[in-house]
């Protein structure tokens, strides 16, 4: 089986592996700036750092989602010391104090993190003792196993993990001046809180506010709460395992080492399933992170560890998370619920089309007729509702083009004369009468020509906007030229309005905005370009964009060899096994945003998917 090997080589399977050099080194380019994740496929995760720091006040071993989709951290850390045979105690966890100050140094002892199939191992040699911590979440569940082994030593050692515990929302924090969660004895262990429960050997309480944890990255400083430690002596080749779950605290989950084998089955039908070889199975495994089981059907999480469900995340996503990897059936479930729901969700304004887009796809691939039928009428329903003038999007009676406040975005009409051919196919797929649709797209799509052609060369990004502010220029309204790339959804969609025109606007596009890790939002020699900007969209690179780039390529016969090349390698350097959600304009590309992006690995996915 391949291996990545510390600074990052391509992964040839679903298996990455650091060394010291990278665990044991706390800086942003090393194992404080790598990140693994695992999920319950409820919505809850663990999440961390390779070197077992935390950097973000959402790293935890247990985070739980209820039923109104909220995040609950429950479990901060277990923070392991281990007592030798000579008697000496070594601690191998790691937190940094508001002081500036990282103590214990547990991570100068790691050896080796490795995610396989998913899941997490870290091993720590302390001369000739070894030690090795393997965890999993139990899919469907929110519960934790943790199985510490010992691998080898001269004789037996004693393990003490210590039950470093909050209860809080996932993006806040918690202190001592607020009241303590709260302690319940419970066989083997502690209800913390009324919400979760602690299980394993040697239970010994304690009820210790720690002051000052800081998290790095956010600048975050919280009070994390020892409930208590579980302890055991252990011989080599024996484990200690713990356990901590919430939801119905009375039923225990099964052993450790049944979930962790359990979660490495899965894995395997999952790639299986997906066909995937090569990194393909890491995509696979990644995009299995995004899917969740909700209490109303199948959803899907736009990115860890802070988004939730976005319905233009999800319908952007949809054709790599559900299609590309042999999900059709669970992806059938959830465009029924979406559609049935969309039109009572506040979201982005493009998010009806790119459901519209989505439901085609599925129809397209799978030749299911039957879906077209039962969600051709709702679709144009909501396309009405949402179309009406009452809210963001209104269709302008002059050229049947899309307007909002700021204009007609280049990227939302792509999307609207792609979603009015998709609705005629899906009519004409469910025996309805298509011609309103294919009348109103022959309509938009002859004014989408005549507007949105620039001088410069490409398409315009916005036209009929507000009065430019200088340097740009002012007048009754604006067209802007800024070279950007949702243009290239005018190319890259089924039904793209400049498929069969002029090509050059994509090879433009290609040597201004190509970056090895996606497309940048803005042209560098634009005027307010800023490579900088977390979640902007004024020069920040955005992964998911390569697919409507490859697709666009395909449309024009252009070549996208070595496309991806940038974005395997990536795999290995900020969000272990997945790919992020943005990322600096300029070299070397610092990865920002969630490291783990649901339409950045769907896309990634679809477009390797295609080129194979």
């Amino acid at each position: 089986m391949g291996k990545i090997e510390n600074c990052g080589q391509v992964p040839q399977s679903d298996h990455f592996s650091f060394g010291p050099q990278v665990c044991g080194a706390l800086t942003p380019d090393a194992g404080a700036g790598r990140e693994w994740l695992v999920t319950d496929g409820l919505g809850g995760y663990a999440c961390g750092t390779v070197s077992g720091l935390r950097t973000r006040r959402h790293h935890s071993l247990l985070t739980v989602t209820d039923h109104s989709g909220t995040r609950h951290t429950a479990l901060a850390s277990l923070d392991l010391t281990v007592t030798l045979p000579s008697g000496a105690k070594v601690a191998l966890h790691t937190h940094e104090w508001e002081s500036g100050a990282v103590v214990p140094g547990g991570h100068r002892y790691l050896e080796t993190f490795t995610l396989d199939r998913g899941l997490p191992r870290w091993r720590w040699r302390i001369g000739d003792v070894v030690i090795e911590r393997e965890l999993a979440l139990r899919h469907g569940h929110a519960s934790l196993a943790v199985t510490y082994r010992v691998v080898s030593a001269p004789g037996p050692v004693g393990l003490a993990a210590a039950a470093m515990c909050t209860w809080r929302d996932a993006d806040g924090t918690r202190h001592a001046g607020d009241p303590p969660p709260g302690a319940t004895p419970a066989a083997g262990g502690v209800i913390v809180a009324d919400a979760y429960r602690l299980a394993g050997p040697g239970w010994q309480p304690a009820g210790i506010w720690h002051h000052g944890v800081r998290t790095r990255t956010d600048g975050a400083t919280e009070d994390l709460w020892l409930a208590g430690t579980f302890f055991a002596r252990v011989a080599p080749g024996e484990a200690m395992d713990v356990s901590a779950w919430a939801g119905d605290l009375a039923d225990p989950p099964p052993p450790p080492p049944v979930v962790i084998a359990a979660e490495r089955e899965r894995a395997h039908r999952l790639v299986s399933a997906a066909k995937a070889e090569g990194y393909g199975e890491t995509l696979a495994l990644a995009a299995d992170r995004f899917v969740i089981r909700a209490p109303d059907g199948p959803d899907v999480i736009a990115g860890y560890p802070w988004h939730g469900s976005r319905l233009s995340d999800t319908m952007t996503a949809y054709e790599g998370l559900f299609l590309d990897t042999g999900r059709a059936e669970e992806g059938r479930e959830l465009l029924i619920a979406r559609t049935r729901t969309a039109g009572d969700e506040a979201g982005a304004p493009d998010a009806p089309l790119w459901l519209v887009h989505a439901v085609d796809r599925h129809v397209t691939r799978t030749g299911d007729s039957d879906l077209a039928a039962e969600l051709a009428a709702p679709l144009g329903r909501l396309l009405r509702q949402r179309l009406n003038g009452s809210g963001p999007l209104a269709v302008d009676p002059a050229d049947g083009l899309l307007r909002t406040a700021a204009g007609k975005p280049v990227d939302l009409n792509a999307l609207w004369v792609n979603a009015l051919a998709a609705m005629g196919d899906l009519l004409t797929d469910g025996g309805y009468d298509d011609g309103e649709p294919r009348a109103r797209h022959a309509r938009a799509r002859t004014s989408f020509l005549a507007a949105f052609p620039a001088p410069e060369g490409w398409l315009h990004d916005l036209v009929e906007g507000p009065a430019a502010t200088y340097p740009l220029g002012a007048g009754a309204h604006h067209d802007d030229p800024s070279l950007r790339p949702g243009q290239l959804l005018a190319w890259s969609l089924p039904h793209a309005p400049m498929r069969g025109r002029d090509d050059a606007p994509v090879r433009t596009a290609g040597e201004a905005l190509l970056t090895p890790l996606g497309l940048r939002t803005l042209a560098e020699n634009e005027y307010g370009y800023q490579p900088r900007q977390d979640g902007g969209r004024d020069g920040t690179v955005r992964p998911w964009l390569i697919g409507p780039y490859a697709d666009a390529c395909a449309a024009t016969g252009r070549s996208a060899e070595g496309l991806l090349t940038g974005l395997e390698a990536h795999l290995a350097e900020w969000g272990v096994g997945s790919v992020s959600e943005s990322a600096d304009g300029e070299p070397p590309h610092r990865a920002s945003g969630c490291p783990f992006f649901a339409a950045s690995v769907a896309e990634v996915l679809r477009v390797r998917r295609g080129l194979a």
